[in-house]
């Protein structure tokens, strides 16, 4: 009985590998809130995304509802947040930009639409007081 030839077998094995490097995405933050992102007529689609900074507005999910409450949260990364740790978090995001980047940088809140306006107020204020001037409010096309 003749041997099997497994000379082209690192060839096909780089390619498949090669392939699912290109077609998977991998997730930067592992969501604790849940949010319904509310619809909007008016939409512009960001430019550069590597200048965005997103934070997370929403009811914790139901593995973190007995520990956190069902109160709607803030969550910075990968981390449940208070609105005051909101000026450390921008800082630090600044700070890993290049410095020609760092005025551009957007903030961009991913907010459930039935989260109460004080709490994206007292974000805002929070944004503003840490010179983060630039912020979008994530949304989807209405459906008509």
């Amino acid at each position: 009985m003749p041997e099997l030839n497994t000379s082209s077998l690192p060839d096909l094995v780089f390619a498949i590998l090669f392939f699912f490097m290109m077609v998977t995405s991998m997730r930067e933050v592992t969501l604790k809130v849940q949010f319904r992102v509310p619809q909007a007529t008016e939409l512009q689609k960001l430019e550069k995304k590597s200048l965005v900074t997103f934070i997370y507005v929403g009811k914790p999910t139901a593995e973190f509802v007995a520990k956190m409450g069902s109160e709607p949260r803030l969550q910075l990364n990968d981390q449940f947040a208070e609105v005051s740790e909101v000026g450390n978090y921008i800082a630090q995001e600044k700070s890993s930009m290049k410095e020609e980047d760092q005025p551009f940088m957007t903030v961009s809140i991913k907010g459930d639409y039935e989260t109460k306006m004080g709490l994206v107020t007292d974000l805002k204020q929070a944004l503003r007081k840490a010179y983060a001037l630039k912020i979008n409010y994530s949304a989807r096309k209405k459906v008509e």
